[in-house]
């Protein structure tokens, strides 16, 4: 019967060293990912901006209240993508100008990799587009170096520079900027009075142009971001180049109240992955090797007894 239990308690105790790099490698990769069924509210505001209002045809200066919100498409997620719709809403609070500009996108991505899939009818303002780079959240153990991240104003991937670490409400984040060149991003009709045209009545073509630089915080355990800031310098520019106006010009911030949001979130996550990558394994190891000893110790008593 000693050497029956000696021989279980050596099998036990190896099956628990080998599990524990398991869990180690495995199990923690795949314990922190978008949830398919994402709902979600972000705050943002800018001081001081200036916009072109097109109801009063004119440039205004005021504080700007910027909404998003994210709704996850449970119909479309399979395997390792999610699929999730986003609203923006920008508010001009001082003037009390409701939705000077609404914004819709359709991203699909990688729900662990946070990398963008073209899939599932992705698109900005029903005009399609090829997702790349990081969408939302950012791969696990995120590295100091350059990574293509997803803009939404121009419609593509840049690249965005590891530039340091800073502390974001006493969490460590890695802090990454992205420089945006100057993309048309839409052409309408103006009058011509409002470009300061005076050889043409009516209305004159402008492109928009966008130029802008996004930096990034984010929580390198989980790859959550925590904090964003955008520079938007955007204008309208008739088509020969000769006259322009401002079309937007802030810097749009993430209220208090969602930086606080983020960074417990990715708090509970990283404190989630530690006890999975090292807690559960140490004690898994630890257990193993005491059975092993126990179980020799057991097992050659009931052969020296014999």
């Amino acid at each position: 019967m000693r050497r029956i239990v000696g021989i279980v308690l050596l099998a036990l105790g190896a099956f628990l060293i080998v599990l524990a790099p398991l869990v180690r490698f495995q199990v923690a990769g795949s314990l922190v990912a978008a949830p398919a069924a994402q709902y979600g509210i972000s705050k943002l505001e800018a001081e001081g901006a200036q916009y072109f209002s097109a109801r009063d045809l004119k440039v205004m200066t005021a504080q700007l209240g910027v909404t998003v919100t994210t709704r996850g498409d449970v119909s479309q997620a399979k395997g390792d993508t999610v699929v999730w719709d986003e609203f923006t809403a920008v508010n001009d609070v001082t003037n009390n100008n409701p939705n000077i500009t609404i914004t819709e996108r359709r991203s699909a991505f990688n729900k662990y990799t946070g990398e963008g899939v073209t899939c599932c009818s992705v698109n900005i303002d029903d005009r399609p587009v090829t997702m790349e780079g990081q969408i939302y959240k950012w791969p696990f153990d995120v590295e100091q170096k350059t990574y293509k991240v997803f803009n939404s104003v121009a419609g593509k991937a840049f690249d965005a520079r590891f530039v340091g670490e800073e502390q974001v409400n006493g969490l460590t984040a890695y802090k990454f900027e992205q420089d945006v060149p100057e993309t048309k991003t839409e052409t309408r009709s103006v009058p011509a009075s409002v470009m300061g045209v005076t050889d043409v009545t009516g209305d004159v073509q402008v492109d928009r142009i966008y130029k802008g630089k996004n930096t990034f915080w984010i929580e390198p355990v989980t790859g959550s971001p925590v904090k964003q800031e955008q520079r938007r310098d955007e204008v309208l520019r008739t088509q020969d180049g000769a006259h322009s106006v401002t079309a937007l010009a802030a810097t749009i911030r993430m209220t208090p109240e969602t930086v606080n949001d983020l960074v417990s979130n990715a708090t509970e996550s990283k404190n989630q992955i530690s006890m999975i990558k090292v807690t559960i394994p140490l004690v898994l190891l630890l257990l193993g090797l005491v059975l092993l000893v126990t179980g020799f110790f057991v097992a050659r008593g009931a052969d020296g007894k014999a």
